[in-house]
């Protein structure tokens, strides 16, 4: 009977501790009306995370630097490309002598070497001697490559002139190396959207699959939280790096490249976040019934490929097909370049990206909403 009296007072004593003991829950740290904010607490415990991750901070930080430096030395310290022919048996001395004044290097082969050197690259052009007396010299080379029909230009020119020949109207060359107009410009912006694109979609894609195969969004199945907190708290913990990782990229620019922003800081810093935001969007929308690593790697690599290759990374996307144009145009990676461009180059504000800016929230907010609809825990 001790026994039984004692426990009940155990209980009595539990109870009114859980309720404060007059019934009602208590009004400590964890009550409902003082509960931590889920999307604040998730948002905290990711860059947490990624903050004791090296790998993670290097792409985010260093990779971007990295690229930029190998790019920007590549395209701005290196003049223009060296022309190299092959010269056959029987070309000129003459000849020979004109093109190495005029800088070009000549290499002196015999048939197969020369062909051999034409299909892998190593020259662009082959000097063919003349058939017979007052016939010209050949010039051989594959049109479809553009630095052999410049190479064909080149020696032309220089040919012509070492046999007297006038420009009938002379022209003066004025080299551009003034900021703003340089290949380094046009790159930089670009460089910039597409790591904030990789960033954002791995970043999110990645991990709700991984913690998915971790089992570890089973567990938060039985947290207080929805499943938009979780996708929104990974977006944030994106978002809230992507200042200081835009920071990191245009002051390097700046100090070894001269690259400057002509317009406004606060456009430049929409569209990166709006960029940003879409393509976490996104990357919700892949994941959301993902099952392993494998398979969401493969969706983010069919997704963000054709948009490395058409969006005007690397060079302007006018160069595809005008058939093409509409569907390019309309494109997230290209609007996000665009608008990068057009606050660094062009000098434009906030209302200069609206455009860029509509077109990313044209594929932002349905892509989340559908990640939303078609998520699973498991």
């Amino acid at each position: 009977m001790d026994d039984i009296v004692a426990w009940g007072a155990r209980r009595l004593c539990r109870r009114r501790t859980i309720t404060g003991g007059d019934g009602n829950p208590p009004r400590g740290p964890m009550s409902p009306s003082r509960r931590p904010n889920p999307i604040a607490q998730l948002t905290l415990t990711r860059l947490r995370e990624i903050g004791r991750e090296p790998g993670v901070l290097f792409w985010t930080f260093g990779f971007p630097v990295v690229l930029s430096l190998a790019l920007g030395v590549a395209f701005r310290v290196r003049g223009p490309d060296p022309v190299v022919v092959a010269a056959l048996p029987g070309v000129s001395a003459e000849v020979h002598r004109s093109l190495v004044e005029a800088k070009i290097q000549v290499k002196d082969l015999d048939a197969a070497a020369a062909a051999s050197e034409l299909r892998a690259g190593r020259v662009t052009l082959l000097l063919l001697p003349p058939a017979g007396p007052g016939q010209p010299l050949g010039l051989r080379f594959d049109p479809a490559r553009a630095e052999a029909r410049t190479a064909r230009t080149t020696v032309n020119t220089v040919l012509q002139r070492a046999a007297g020949q006038t420009e009938p109207r002379p022209v003066r060359d004025d080299e551009v190396h003034e900021p703003g107009s340089r290949y380094i410009d046009f790159l930089v912006p670009g460089l910039i959207a597409m790591n904030l694109m990789s960033g954002s979609m791995w970043g999110v894609a990645w991990v709700i699959v991984y913690m998915r195969t971790r089992k570890l969004l089973k567990r938060l199945l039985a947290a207080p939280m929805k499943r938009s907190h979780l996708m929104v708290s990974l977006g944030l913990a994106r978002l809230v790096i992507i200042p200081i990782e835009l920071l990191v990229i245009l002051v390097f620019a700046r100090v070894f490249f001269s690259v400057t922003v002509a317009g406004s800081y606060l456009a430049l810093l929409a569209v990166a976040l709006g960029g940003s935001a879409a393509f976490a969007a996104m990357a919700v929308a892949v994941a959301s019934r993902a099952q392993n690593t494998e398979t969401v790697s493969g969706l983010m690599n069919l997704i963000m490929m054709p948009m490395f290759i058409t969006s005007g990374v690397f060079f302007a996307s006018s160069n595809f097909p005008d058939v093409l144009q509409p569907a390019i145009r309309a494109l997230p990676l290209t609007a996000m370049c665009d608008g990068l461009r057009a606050v660094m180059i062009d000098g434009a504000g906030l209302v200069g990206v609206l455009p860029s800016l509509l077109v990313l929230a044209l594929w932002g907010v349905p892509a989340f909403v559908l990640g939303l609809r078609y998520f699973r825990w498991n």
